[in-house]
């Protein structure tokens, strides 16, 4: 069984986590992709209001299983409001979506779990061309940014 080993810098950088600012960052990084693409335009939302924006604006490089906005309206609406109005749950379940390191979608095919950076595993599963990543399906995958790789995902993962 394969796992993606965290870095602990990640997780006790000074500033890593303490995000802050309302801004998305423009340009090629994670949080420049998300900010571009009216696709993310909840996900976006989400990690302004968890104060993740420095985070995916930093060099990492991550690994990021990004729902798009049809994932999150899988949730029900009163869930989703209380998750976007909880900052230590929303932060807890968006990091379950972040693995530390570049992982692109052969070397995801190639594992059985993943460690997130929530501390968290995650299974993965492939049949055939389809990588599932718990019970989300991977629908776009190896999106290049520069500080990393999304892997854009059907279903909001749960910690």
């Amino acid at each position: 069984m394969k796992y993606i080993v965290l870095s602990a810098t990640l997780l006790l950088g000074s500033t890593a986590f303490a995000g802050g600012g309302s801004a998305m960052p423009a340009g090629n990084t994670i949080a420049g992709i998300v900010s571009s693409d009216p696709n993310f335009s909840t996900l976006l939302a989400a990690v302004k209001a968890a104060g993740l924006v420095e985070t995916l604006s930093s060099p990492g490089p991550f690994t990021v299983f990004a729902p798009t906005n049809a994932a999150f309206a899988k949730i029900p609406k009163a869930d989703l409001d209380a998750l976007l109005n909880d900052p230590a749950k929303l932060k807890a379940v968006l990091l379950y979506h972040v693995v530390a390191g570049r992982v692109t979608a052969a070397q995801v095919m190639g594992m059985s779990s993943g460690k997130t950076v929530n501390g968290a595993s995650v299974r993965v599963s492939t049949m055939g061309n389809s990588v599932m990543i718990n019970d989300a399906t991977v629908t776009k995958a190896d999106v290049r940014a520069s500080n990393g790789i999304i892997h854009v995902i059907d279903t909001v993962m749960m910690p």
